[in-house]
């Protein structure tokens, strides 16, 4: 189970609902470093060489919050972002559908549903060490026939917040076989709540997890396409969207799957990604009828839409090597990025890999297959605020290490700064002659032991080690 909550340290002051950095230093922990790629034999994308790779530059932030962090940019110039799983100082939120008799858990027999609760934050400040983070309260929901509801895709856009959930299946601990698994089945994006007031109040969407905004089930492990969609950042109010649309990519998987794997897809695993857009407003968010998806190139290699999910075709597919899925617009260098997260089995050491491309369609090319990288870094994105003028300069953004020790695997941080919480690394993207300029200098950071993790909750009791 999760550790006790610490307040905040190393500098912190703190009302009951924001942090105030007092002035921490730019100060590399470690010496900077280029994270060497290693994709396996059968990776389908080229290597790029005009970002080729990527270097830490040793500077990270230490927000002890909870996790699940996905800033937008909005007008106002501040980051509104969700949360979950953990505190941001008094408010604590907590997406798991089920908790604990007191005299423990046998199945689903002594456990007690309950809805599911999804956190709101605001971040302000332009130096990502010294931000003040606020809680905007939480919102609870109701996750059946799924055992929970967490938060995926979130955009702030003139003024009006759009808050997507998704479920998970069945329950946070699932034992298949000799391993436990976290949240193995990926439901389905239920829908956005809006809120016009940033995250005052909220209109909850008219969908349900039973009846779903693109009607798919993830009940008993059914793949789903769009299970937990992300919005594109397109930078300050959407300032960059070719065609004042918001984008939005989904990790799923489809059936026949030719090599089928427990836990796929997951919240943390998948086959392919996939794009659809909408023009965001109230009145479309949440209607289906609006969504138009990218369904693959006519002869001519100019892509196609289609409004029906199932025309929908991948926009990227790596069988047994994706999972959640953020895009960026790298406005400088005028570039998409796209950063995917393979979880392994849910929660052992997870691998994350950065995409670069011209058009938001493709074709991708590969700028770094990070092995092992946090070394269980998940739901990893690039905010466009913290871009610097160059497009070189950038913040990477994650949490990492919820299950430090399940199934007897021990799990470090690597990057140094990996932790529960929200994590911000400062980030050097290099050309191919910056790597090569690089090569024999500081080699990566030995991983430091004993990571502190969050078990999310699970249902069936303590995985095993802890």
């Amino acid at each position: 189970m999760r550790p006790g909550w610490l307040w905040p340290v190393l500098g912190l002051a703190c009302t009951a609902g924001a942090a105030w950095a007092l002035a921490r230093e730019h100060r590399a922990s470690f010496p900077p470093f280029v994270w060497p790629s290693e994709p396996p034999a059968d990776c389908p994308f080229p290597a790029s060489s005009d970002v080729a790779g990527i270097l830490f530059t040793g500077v990270h932030s230490d927000y002890d919050f909870a996790d699940t962090w996905y800033p937008s940019w909005a007008a106002d110039g501040k980051l509104y972002s969700p949360f979950t799983d953990g505190r941001v100082f008094a408010t604590e939120s907590n997406s798991d559908g089920y908790t604990f008799a007191p005299e423990g858990c046998l199945g689903l027999f002594n456990c007690r549903q309950r809805q599911s609760v999804t956190g709101q934050a605001v971040m302000v400040g332009d130096d990502p060490l010294n931000l003040a983070v606020t809680s905007l309260g939480t919102t609870p929901a109701d996750p059946y026939p799924y055992g929970g509801r967490y938060p995926c895709g979130s955009l702030v856009h003139r003024g009006i917040w759009y808050y997507g959930t998704y479920t998970l299946g069945p329950h946070g601990a699932t034992r298949f076989g000799d391993t436990v698994y976290n949240w193995p089945w990926l439901g389905p994006l239920v829908g956005f709540r809006v809120s016009r007031d940033l995250g005052r109040t909220w209109q909850e969407t008219p969908h349900t997890p039973a009846k779903p905004l693109f009607a798919e089930s993830g009940l008993w492990g059914h793949p789903v396409k769009i299970g937990s969609p992300h919005f594109v950042d397109f930078g300050r109010d959407m300032e960059h969207s070719p065609d004042g649309k918001a984008y939005l990519v989904a990790h799923g998987a489809v059936l026949p799957d030719p090599r089928p794997r427990f836990a796929n897809p997951s919240w943390i695993t998948g086959d392919q990604v996939y794009l659809m857009r909408v023009t965001p407003s109230p009145e479309t968010i949440n209607d289906p009828a609006q969504y138009e998806f990218y369904a693959g190139r006519d002869a001519a290699g100019e892509p196609l839409w289609t409004r029906g999910l199932a025309g929908a075709r991948p926009l990227v597919e790596w069988n047994d090597n994706m999972g959640c899925v953020t895009m960026t617009y790298d406005a400088p260098l005028r570039k998409f990025l796209m950063c995917v997260t393979d979880g392994g089995n849910t929660c052992s050491r997870m691998n994350t890999y950065v995409l670069e491309s011209d058009r938001i369609t493709g074709p991708w090319r590969l700028v770094t297959y990070m092995r092992h990288f946090g070394q269980q870094a998940y739901f990893a994105n690039i905010p466009s605020k913290f871009i610097g003028a160059d497009g070189r300069t950038a913040w990477l953004c994650y949490s990492a290490n919820f299950a430090p020790d399940w199934n007897g695997e021990k799990i470090a941080a690597n990057p140094p700064g990996s932790r529960y919480g929200l994590v911000l690394q400062e980030i050097r993207l290099l050309d191919g002659a910056g790597v090569a300029a690089r090569r024999g200098a500081a080699a990566a950071p030995r991983a430091e032991a004993g990571a502190r993790g969050w078990t999310r909750r699970p249902l069936t009791g303590p995985p095993p080690g802890e």
